[in-house]
């Protein structure tokens, strides 16, 4: 969601020794003034001593407690350990070194979590104690902490119980949506097939398709491919998610004073989501005109009629604002991860024309060249499953996974971790966890089938992540993905533009997503 957005980033905690910490830097700072005035210091002696005063205050602020787990032994002041650590390989290169719990500067001191068992033992068995958000000034400046996402607490439970409520009223699990996620399959597999099997960008036109599911869902309504303003606002987003993994964030969350007034790509992300923010502003205003609650038509709608109900509880959240951040929340975590997968999707095809015929030869016997998939034939079709599951494994769509925040202090693995520190429970050390897969760094759907073929779970699949905070839209994500995914396959042959090598080459930033590329979709 928004905060697949919160992934990357890091921030400047409250600190219990700030009480003790402004104390100090008072008495100093006067001391400083009356030595200054009276001719004792020259003014270059006053700034050497300041200078040297903050980075004592800020050694002092970010001793590591008694038992916390281990680290980079030193860090430079201020920005820790934020230039010389690689953020997509943060888990790779200090867990060699300190093992599966580590921890690294970033601002503050955060604790990295890694591999299937200590991240099931800390999402799952202590759930309750990782359950929470930090609170960032990025996204504090964009959504208030507010929405389904960044909140905590009371407020989160009750948003997050309506939301899924609602979404299986407007057909999530039924056959309802599979209908209409079916009938964007035709419109996109139109859209395709108007290129003649000419060379063509895959991102945008899949973006819109998988866009006007959630859309349908929370506005009520889908836009069409044609539809320039539909097509920027993706655009923006897509650019937005980007950017909310760059150095740039990190350091707007660490000195947000200085970073609110200074230029660079940090501003597009406030400007982006702003602009993103007035067009659900104005679905809501419309939604608000023609509102009849007695027939609602979609998550806004609901929304509407929960606000009266909860008018005398102001702590459960629903209000107009929070409708918004709930609604952008939705929208935005309803397309971006989704459309990424699918995107990596048609990229592994034309990487592995082998195994797209295999998944083609499956269609065929299943569902023949023309009746779509539903959901009941998944079951039948196990090859096609295990290929999506080991997309969405390679895929690694939130390396990261997103930040949580410790509810109380609390033990894990033997390591002691203060109340209000920050931990990445990270899903790229589960989804490669090289303990729990044959070939953990080699595209092989068979780590999803058995001897005989047939489909199998697997405990360290865990893509949309778990325990309190799994995502909310894995049901959705699972349906969309299948229903878009067959229908592709089933109509075209993807293939790379003549003398074309394709490549797995990837951006991070909130989220890991292909670099653009171009593929052909000859019909089948």
């Amino acid at each position: 969601g928004t905060q697949t957005l919160i992934g990357h980033s890091s921030v400047h905690q409250r600190c219990p020794r700030a009480p003790v910490l402004r104390n100090i830097s008072q008495t100093i700072t006067a001391t400083m003034s009356v030595l200054s005035l009276s001719g004792w210091l020259d003014l270059s002696s006053v700034l050497i001593f300041l200078f040297v005063l903050l980075i004592l205050v800020d050694l002092i602020k970010n001793k590591a407690p008694k038992n916390f787990p281990p680290g980079p032994p030193w860090s430079l002041p201020f920005v820790g350990d934020l230039f010389r650590i690689d953020s997509d390989r943060i888990h790779l290169q200090v867990a060699e070194q300190y093992g599966n719990i580590f921890s690294i500067r970033m601002g503050q001191r955060m604790v990295f979590v890694n591999g299937l068992k200590p991240v099931k033992e800390a999402l799952v068995e202590q759930g309750e104690n990782f359950v929470d958000r930090p609170s960032l000034p990025l996204f504090t400046d964009i959504i208030q902490n507010k929405g389904l996402v960044a909140s905590n607490g009371y407020q989160w439970k009750q948003q997050r119980r309506f939301a899924l409520h609602t979404l299986r009223n407007f057909g999530l699990g039924k056959k309802s949506l599979e209908s209409q996620t079916q009938v964007e399959c035709r419109f996109l597999n139109e859209v395709i097939g108007n290129t003649q099997g000419q060379p063509f960008e895959p991102i945008s036109v899949v973006n819109n398709a998988v866009a006007n599911i959630i859309s349908c869902l929370v506005f009520g309504d889908r836009f069409d491919y044609s539809n320039s303003y539909f097509q920027t606002l993706l655009k923006l987003m897509n650019e937005a998610v980007y950017l909310e993994g760059s150095i740039w964030a990190q350091l707007y969350n660490m000195f947000p004073w200085l970073m609110r007034r200074l230029p660079g790509p940090h501003k597009k992300i406030l400007s982006h989501w702003a602009i993103v923010i007035g067009f659900i502003k104005l679905k809501i205003k419309e939604h608000k005109e023609d509102w009849d609650s007695s027939t609602p038509r979609d998550y806004i709608d609901s929304f509407f009629s929960e606000m009266e109900k909860w008018k005398d509880d102001a702590e459960a959240g629903f209000n107009e604002d929070n409708l918004c951040y709930c609604t952008l929340d939705l929208f935005a975590a309803g397309t971006e991860t989704t459309s990424t997968t699918l995107n990596w999707a048609l990229l592994y095809m034309i990487k592995y024309p082998e195994i797209q015929e295999k998944v083609q030869v499956e269609i065929d016997q299943v569902l023949g060249p023309s009746r779509l998939a539903t959901m009941a034939d998944r079951a039948n079709m196990p090859y096609t499953d295990a290929v999506i599951h080991e997309i969405q494994r390679m895929g690694n769509i939130i390396p990261l996974n997103l930040v949580r925040l410790t509810t109380e202090d609390t033990t894990l693995r033997g390591y002691t971790i203060p109340k209000g520190t920050m931990v990445m429970a990270t899903l790229h050390s589960v989804l490669f966890d090289e303990i729990e897969w044959e070939t953990p760094f080699a595209f092989n759907p068979g780590h999803f089938l058995d001897a005989e073929g047939k489909f199998r779970r697997r405990d360290a699949f865990l893509p949309f992540s778990a325990g309190k905070r799994v995502c909310l839209g894995e049901q959705l994500a699972r349906m969309e993905l299948f229903l878009f995914f067959t229908s592709l396959l089933q109509q075209f042959t993807f293939s790379p533009p003549p003398g074309v090598e394709p490549t797995l080459e990837s951006k991070v930033g909130a989220t890991h997503s292909p670099k653009p590329y171009k593929l052909c979709a000859v019909p089948r």
